[in-house]
């Protein structure tokens, strides 16, 4: 028997039955591939198994169960619930769409409600035959959608070039007009299937979108040099990518090159779980020359056969829902917003919500530049119609009418100012023992950036060695990320996405990033000995840390001038870019994002006046105890801690 049959007989999705599979060590090309009678016997036992034990679980939860003759309405539904009406109608908007409030609302929705509330729902024998029926119907509405391609990669290794040469060969053949590059995505035709490539800034806006809650693409597309191997962006990408949970192909660039090596590239990927088919893995691997158009093909044809392992299903025929890909605000058009349609249709008129904005759409462009009445699922297209600009990784919906998404903002905009005024749910070290404790936790995800490749290594070392146990269970440490360099906003946009705290070992974030971490609700933890930072670690997960000694940043200067003179020593001509600086203070010196030295101010000066502080826009000279090794562009931040 092939997959798919064995799949369809044992009524699960085929794609979960490959990925169990290849768990299992049982090499499959495709759904087409065949499996031997042992093979379809295990998998029986194995499912079979699995299920008694999710049905167990099912009947040990206390789950209220309600006979129902017919399919509420959105009011009857509030009564079921024992929720406001408003509050209701927000918890019916993240499944799918009403258009009334006294209307039935769709089965699919009722379903995911009610099992979200642990109401388990018995139909009467009617209105269960009366379902079946509708069920039929609406089987016949699904359709394949085309998949959602994002490129990502180190940096000169060949994205922009792979994404310029896919888009002018499929011109070339009359499949696309001209491509608009303002909306952020397009589609492209091969042999009559679609694809729809993100034209994003790779995996920075992927996992900024997915620290968001939301799915931004089906498919990521990792490029490698076959000369260069892989980079520290290249790891960056591949942990995004598995932190995002999105398969991954390997597009293998750069083949018309001289000196490439393609098995150590192989080799170099296969550290990170990325081995190829032909040694026994399960990632696609392509050979190709985007310079030269030269495996191009081949890659277009293992995104659809990778897409087709995913059944990737849509309904056309129900009100659309998708993401706001990119924003902007044009001087003529006003608010224009790039949107992902993922699912359902959209037409001119609608009513939307999407984050914190609602709307009725004036006018949909395709990625062609052409105004079209309506758009299906997996269209890319620019939206214009917005009260106010949406952010990019909003989830874009179609509601009613706008009395419907007035009461949607309103509550969304109460639950914002709630989670401000309450404490945040990103996880931190202070409080990881009770998460632990309260089951909520069983590993620990770290990022970890230092200054140099020696203390990453003794850091990896040492943080493999901890072992804590709770309640019998042991608490992993999870690195999802580690790097040489300062601490950047990709690494905090992942740290977000995951759930971890990012280790600063000799490195420092800037104003800008630490912004950023605080908006986010992301922990940075900054060291300079190996063992304080080990020691807290371990407290950490054993619950004995000790309290916080915060470090208040008072603010920092810009060396601009070099001034040396004899029996003082150097004093750097300043200009203070940020906050208020005082003699009191203490001040490290900051090149390149790293530490370079710690001290006290010698001497604060204004002109040729001693001060005792200096605020910003001001110049100022600055000279510190014990250093006279200042160079441009260095930064002094002045600190205290309490």
């Amino acid at each position: 028997m092939r997959v798919y049959e064995v799949a369809e007989n044992l009524k699960i999705p085929t794609k979960e039955l490959i990925s169990f599979l290849k768990k299992e060590g049982i090499k499959v090309q495709n759904h087409m591939s065949n499996l031997d009678q042992d093979t379809i016997e295990l998998i029986k036992e194995i499912v079979t198994s699995e299920r008694e034990r999710k049905e167990k679980d099912v009947e040990n939860k206390k789950i209220e169960t309600i006979e129902i003759k017919k399919i509420p309405n959105l009011r009857e539904l509030a009564i079921l619930l024992k929720l406001p009406l408003s509050k209701t109608m927000q918890k019916i908007s993240e499944y799918g769409f009403i258009n009334s409030l006294d209307k039935e609302i769709p089965i699919e929705i009722f379903d995911k409600v009610t099992k979200d509330y642990n109401i388990k729902i018995k139909y009467h024998k009617e209105l269960k035959n009366k379902l079946n029926n509708q069920e039929k119907n609406k089987s016949n509405k699904i359709i394949t959608k085309p998949p959602v391609v994002t490129i990502i990669g180190h940096v000169d290794h060949g994205k922009t070039t792979l994404l310029d040469t896919i888009r002018k060969t499929n011109v070339t053949k009359g499949e696309i007009g001209g491509i608009t590059q303002s909306i952020g995505a397009y589609q492209v035709n091969i042999e009559g299937k679609k694809i729809v490539f993100i034209d994003t800034p790779g995996h920075e806006a992927f996992t900024t979108m997915r620290a968001r809650g939301v799915q931004a693409t089906d498919l990521a597309i990792l490029v490698v040099a076959a000369d260069d191997g892989v980079m520290p962006q290249t790891i960056e990408a591949i942990n995004h990518a598995k932190a995002a949970k999105v398969p991954i192909i390997v597009a293998i660039n750069k083949i018309d090159k001289p000196n490439i090596n393609i098995e150590k590239v192989k080799k170099e990927l296969s550290k990170y779980d990325l081995i190829s088919e032909e040694w026994g893995g399960d990632t696609l691997m392509v050979e190709i020359s985007a310079l030269q158009n030269k495996g191009i093909k081949e890659l277009l044809e293992a995104i659809l056969l990778q897409a087709e392992i995913l059944e990737l299903k849509a309904n056309p025929k129900i009100p659309a829902k998708g993401l706001i890909i990119e924003t902007k605000l044009d001087k003529k058009r006003g608010i224009v917003a790039s949107v992902l349609i993922q699912d359902g249709s959209l037409k001119v008129g609608n009513f939307f919500i999407a984050g914190l904005t609602y709307g009725k759409i004036r006018n949909i462009t395709n990625d062609k530049g052409e105004s079209i009445k309506e758009a299906g699922p997996a269209s890319p297209v620019e939206i214009i119609g917005f009260d106010k600009l949406p952010q990019a990784g909003d989830i874009f919906q179609i509601v009613p009418d706008e009395k419907f998404a007035r009461t949607i903002i309103e509550e969304r905009e109460n639950e914002i100012r709630g989670k401000i005024v309450s404490e945040s749910s990103k996880i931190s070290l202070d409080k990881l023992f009770l998460e632990i404790k309260e089951g909520k936790v069983d590993k620990l995800n770290i990022i970890i950036k230092t200054d140099t490749q020696g203390s990453l290594d003794a850091l990896q070392k040492a943080l493999s060695k901890i072992k804590v146990m709770s309640e019998e269970k042991e608490i992993k440490i999870n690195i999802i990320h580690q790097g040489v360099g300062n601490i950047t906003e990709t690494d905090v946009m992942l740290a977000s996405a995951s759930g971890a705290i990012i280790i600063g070992f000799n490195v420092r974030p800037d104003v800008n990033i630490q912004k950023i971490a605080r908006n986010e609700k992301v922990e940075i933890r900054l060291y300079r000995i190996i063992y304080e930072l080990i020691d807290d670690i371990k407290l950490a997960l054993q619950g004995y840390l000790k309290p916080k000694i915060k470090e208040v940043l008072n603010g920092y200067a810009e060396v601009r001038e070099i001034f040396k003179i004899p029996k003082i020593g150097a004093i750097a001509g300043s200009y203070v870019l940020h906050g208020k600086i005082s003699k009191k203070d203490k001040v490290r010196v900051v090149r390149d994002g790293k530490i370079i030295y710690e001290g006290k101010v010698a001497s604060l000066k204004r002109f040729k006046e001693d001060v005792k502080e200096v605020n910003t826009d001001f110049e100022c000279g600055i000279s510190i105890e014990n250093f006279n090794d200042f160079k441009l562009k260095d930064i002094i931040e002045f600190y205290n801690f309490e």
